[in-house]
């Protein structure tokens, strides 16, 4: 595997030369990043209060619903180029992008501190009972650097020589083998029979599967800027995010339910050579970690441009490992679903504006124009930013008050309808202005 320093064209549009994914080529990467140890962990919250019926259905309908503004996110990178938090300028002002920016590389950091921490904590489980040996440190070293020299290297070559020679193989194939062996010697009839304890509205299960592949929205055009066409994007984020989240959340209800362990990473312990089919999952999961650290940096290439990428990279790295060695991560969960949060009123305005107000035309030169097309009132679009906020109020009442309606798809919803409303009345009063 080549590692090559990255392309130096940063938040600009990636050159038609350099768009060669496929939609086969995208559908491995998103269904590399739509399953994992994480998604297994998410599964694993859907029983037993719910039987493994209801939650499959569950899972099915929420991923099918989730998936689908995700790939129109990414489709606005793989039609013009651009990266996500780019093409946030049209709807938010080229300075409105920057609030929200620092707020990706927020959760996008947090979210690389949870990655490398999970993986750590497993691999040193491994090391511990196969050979004695225990060093969580030395296995935050370890996935770093490999999360650091995958970044530099950039997207074409993780998608090209990493998960399409090796590490797809190895996952699917390390979670069949843990599928198979959790079902046999009556895992099967404990899956089927296990009875639904409650506690777990519907509608707010189905939020939690929807919220999954919302959580990857920000991240989306950063990768589908590299797409030979749109439409082969959208058909491959669509397709491979839909089957590996599908899957993934699946395979964690049937680990709790078979085993009656209490955690994901307990259950691999009850399964034959689950601790190296543990392994393999662990050598995947990089791909996320990559997806977080690499995105980030992008991120904070549209405030600051002239920071170089590899360098950026090698910095929020480095900050994801002392977090990783320093912070307890499981109080940090519930400040990154709430930053999470914020993401859903933020992406129904962007598509909103995209798909509806701007009839999926941008003017690219604009995006980059000092008082150009998206420079409204001093570079913030104020409708916007009140539609944001309004999604955002309705997702706290939401949370506080209804928590079995599930705050997501309300949130964000809206967010869209204000915005588009507020869009309206804006062009009216130019009209009866001009008139006047």
């Amino acid at each position: 595997m080549k590692i090559r320093k990255p392309p130096e064209w940063g938040i600009t549009p990636v050159p038609q030369s350099q768009r060669v994914l496929r939609a086969i080529d995208l559908a491995v990467f998103w269904t590399s990043l739509g399953t994992g140890l994480l998604v297994y962990q998410a599964g694993a919250l859907l029983v037993p209060s719910l039987d493994f019926l209801t939650s499959l259905i569950v899972i099915t309908a929420g991923t099918l619903i989730g998936t689908l503004p995700l790939a129109l996110a990414g489709m606005i990178g793989g039609k013009d180029g651009v990266p996500t938090m780019v093409s946030l300028r049209p709807s938010f002002g080229i300075r409105g992008s920057y609030f929200p920016t620092w707020l990706n590389v927020v959760q996008l950091i947090g979210w690389g501190t949870l990655e490398i921490a999970v993986m750590a904590k497993a691999g040193d489980l491994i090391s511990s009972t196969t050979a004695g040996f225990s060093a969580y440190w030395l296995w935050v070293i370890v996935f770093t650097i490999f999360t650091i020299l995958m970044g530099i290297g950039g997207p074409l070559l993780v998608v090209k020589q990493w998960l399409e020679r090796f590490a797809f193989w190895l996952l699917y194939g390390s979670a069949a083998w843990v599928t198979f062996w959790a079902l046999q010697n009556g895992g099967l009839s404990r899956v089927v029979g296990a009875k639904a304890e409650g506690g777990l509205p519907l509608l707010l299960a189905l939020d939690l599967v929807i919220a999954m592949p919302l959580s990857w929205m920000p991240l989306a055009a950063d990768y589908n800027r590299f797409a030979s066409t749109p439409k082969g994007g959208f058909l491959g984020t669509y397709i491979g995010f839909a089957v590996g989240n599908i899957v993934g959340y699946a395979i964690g209800s049937i680990l709790i339910l078979a085993t009656g362990s209490a955690d994901i990473v307990g259950s691999f312990g009850y399964l034959f050579l689950g601790a190296p089919a543990l392994l393999l999952i662990l050598v995947y999961e990089l791909d996320n970690c990559f997806a977080d650290v690499y995105s980030a940096a992008v991120s904070v290439q549209n405030n600051l441009p002239k920071l170089k990428q590899w360098v950026l990279i090698l910095l929020i790295g480095g900050i994801c490992a002392a977090l990783a060695l320093f912070i307890n991560i499981e109080n940090y969960i519930w400040f990154l679903l709430w930053i999470g949060a914020t993401f859903s009123p933020i992406f129904g305005v962007v598509l909103s504006h995209y798909y509806i107000l701007a009839k999926q035309k941008i003017d690219v030169e604009q995006l980059y124009t000092k008082g150009g097309d998206y420079w409204y009132s001093k570079g913030v679009n104020i409708s916007a930013i009140a539609s944001w906020a309004a999604g955002f109020v309705v997702y706290i009442i939401i949370t506080t008050y209804l928590s079995w309606l599930g705050a997501t798809i309300p949130s964000m919803l809206t967010a869209a309808a204000l915005n588009i409303a507020l869009a309206k009345v804006q062009k009216r009063i130019q009209v009866v202005a001009r008139r006047t």
